[in-house]
């Protein structure tokens, strides 16, 4: 039995996403954990409530639903496209209104078409919130992990630093420790000056056989995780990323583009203007950003009122692309929230690719803003 009423609103979002052609489906309360801790992020693994089976099998009360959907789809072998409809209990800790709360979403799994299911998907969560707050303004703000990762990497960083730094995106505290050490690389401290010279010189075959060495006459190699050759190429990924300094010019131009922040109507051009005066190719992720914003003017969203950051993401690392997140105007809190996630389904075991794009409704944080209309 759960512990929580369910709104009594409920039934009109069943009722929503009936009619924009989804199927409802329920997933176990019970789930595994793995899935989770591997891909949800850190701020949710933070939050998740964990147990595990008589075999020892590690497992937690479902703290969200796009997983469990996803891995429902792969284990019962549906085919694409398929859009998803959900409404149930979630439970994270330490979470201001309660443990355990309700949420409902879409799942649309495998359109092909990106741009339209992007669009349809911030309509879809509009067209929702609408219908249950006629008397409420709604803002949305949007954010797209693709561009930044296109940003990142025509900079030229080192491969370590931009999964750093994407890892990070969203997160504006963690973006700015690490952009301040890019700007004053830092030695690594503490180090085996016999280790550190063999690094500098490059002489990789000595490094493995130094560090096999030492592991051996100190009897760690009986029980490391990690081999000599995997623990040389760490330490040398380590230092290089540790004595990574960006250029003045372009960490400037990586804040500049971190600072943007303007209605969608005028992201496009803006977008451009900072790709051509940078020098940057930005490539296939501009031209979908591009598209984007053009099927979400064909479905009849207002851009003027869609605010684009540069800087916005959501702590969920499945993310690829678009992320986004509605409210009401006036409050903080955040009503829906969603977003791409073309990779989660084959790390989950998907035998081929599926895009996938979604967002969830929190019910407690509508039904405090249906009760201040």
């Amino acid at each position: 039995m759960p512990l929580i009423n369910m709104p009594d609103f409920a039934a009109d979002i069943l009722d929503e996403f009936a009619g924009r052609g989804t199927t409802r489906v329920d997933t176990p309360v019970i789930q595994p954990a793995e899935p989770f801790l591997d891909m949800a992020g850190e701020d949710l693994r933070r939050r998740i409530f964990l147990t595990e089976n008589e075999r020892g099998t590690s497992l937690c009360l479902r703290p969200e639903f796009t997983i469990p959907v996803c891995l429902r789809h792969i284990e019962t072998a549906t085919g694409t496209p398929k859009r998803y409809a959900y409404l149930g209990e979630v439970f994270r800790q330490r979470r201001e209104g309660g443990n355990e709360f309700y949420q409902a979403g879409i799942e649309d799994l495998g359109d092909t078409a990106i741009a339209r299911a992007d669009a349809r998907a911030i309509g879809d969560a509009w067209g929702v919130l609408s219908r249950l707050l006629p008397q409420r303004r709604l803002s949305v703000v949007l954010g797209d992990q693709a561009v930044f990762e296109a940003v990142v990497e025509a900079l030229g960083l080192p491969a370590g630093w931009q999964k750093r730094l994407i890892h990070a995106f969203g997160n504006s505290e963690q973006i700015e420790q690490l952009l301040r050490k890019l700007a004053s690389p830092n030695h690594v401290q503490g180090l085996d000056p016999v280790v550190a010279n063999l690094v500098a010189n490059g002489d990789e075959a000595a490094l493995i056989a130094h560090i096999d060495t030492t592991m051996q006459a100190t009897g760690y190699s009986t029980n490391a995780s990690r081999s000599p050759v995997e623990i040389a190429a760490r330490l040398k990924e380590k230092l290089a990323l540790a004595e990574t300094r960006l250029d003045g010019a372009a960490l400037l131009l990586l804040r500049e583009f971190l600072s943007l922040e303007l209605p969608l109507s005028e992201a496009s051009g803006a977008l451009a203007g900072f790709a051509d005066a940078a020098g940057l190719s930005l490539g296939p992720a501009l031209s979908r950003f591009d598209e984007r914003v053009a099927a979400l003017a064909d479905a009849g969203l207002d851009l003027t009122k869609i605010t684009y950051r540069a800087a916005f993401g959501r702590p969920l690392d499945y993310y690829t692309g678009l992320v986004f997140e509605i409210a009401a105007e006036g409050s903080p809190a955040v009503l829906a929230g969603g977003g791409r996630f073309d990779r989660l389904l084959t790390l989950l075991g998907a035998e081929s690719h599926i895009p996938a794009v979604g967002f969830s409704l929190w019910l407690d944080r509508i039904e405090a803003a249906r009760a201040s209309q």
